[in-house]
């Protein structure tokens, strides 16, 4: 039997993968990874085969049934197995499934966290997810629940937050908009968009819930992040001076 190990590989930028994570790419013998992982983070793993395992909203991704499967065959006939997931293993992603299906099986697993998507979309914009006097609690969110789930009380989450950072939230920008002021909050709330964190291509776009509500964004061609709280205010003012803070198409990028 080997072992498998959940590696987070960070929010994209292949130098924020941490020690322990590049030291078991070079050691893996199998890699499933996920659809965004930087190119120059699985270059680590020098001698490993790859599997693709990713998932894309509105394509065809891969079950997470044959995944678990996958990895337990894997850890039969290999010593080092990889599960390589983008952003931090245990926010999102489905990590725990993935855990009992092993612990199942009898294989030994470990998790090696990784920078979550909302911390370094915060970190990359200089845009603290805290502030004294304003913000002194966050949230992380999505409103996607998958096929055959029970719809999630997402918004009874966000209620309370000071500052709440929504995952896989592009393609639903406007109805979470919608949601939100629904259940209180005011439609001037700043909003910033945050597509491809801590890459060279990344793209902002400082906002309000209102006018998030009011017109759909352009279609992103990398993750987003949504960050929605008073404690991001002060990006409106100079939004209008910063013309790289925008969201390109993906067919302009």
């Amino acid at each position: 039997m080997g072992r498998v190990y959940l590696v987070g590989a960070g929010p994209g930028a292949p130098d924020l993968l941490t020690l322990r994570a590049a030291r078991l790419l070079e050691a893996a013998d199998v890699v499933f990874h996920d659809a965004l992982v930087h190119p120059a983070t699985l270059a680590l793993a020098t001698r490993a085969r790859f599997v693709d395992v990713g998932k894309r909203y509105g394509k065809v991704s891969t079950e997470q049934r044959f995944i678990n499967r996958a990895l337990v065959e894997a850890a039969r006939t290999h010593a080092t197995v990889v599960r390589l997931k983008g952003g931090d293993p245990m926010i999102f992603g489905r990590a725990q499934e993935e855990i009992d299906a092993l612990a199942a099986a009898g294989i030994e697993c470990e998790v090696v966290p990784g920078v979550t998507a909302a911390l370094a979309a915060a970190a990359s914009a200089k845009l603290s997810l805290t502030r004294r006097g304003i913000a002194r609690s966050v949230v992380f969110l999505t409103p996607r629940v998958g096929q055959g789930e029970a719809p999630s009380a997402w918004v009874d989450a966000a209620r309370g937050a000071d500052s709440i950072a929504l995952y896989m939230a592009a393609g639903a920008a406007r109805a979470i908009a919608a949601a939100l002021i629904d259940a209180g909050k005011s439609p001037a709330l700043p909003a910033v968009v945050i597509e491809s964190a801590t890459l060279p291509e990344e793209r902002r776009v400082a906002t309000t819930l209102g006018a998030l509500r009011s017109q759909a964004l352009p279609r992103a061609a990398g993750p987003v992040v949504l960050l929605v709280g008073e404690a991001f205010g002060h990006t409106l003012a100079i939004a209008e001076t910063l013309p790289h803070l925008q969201i390109k198409s993906a067919s302009s990028s």
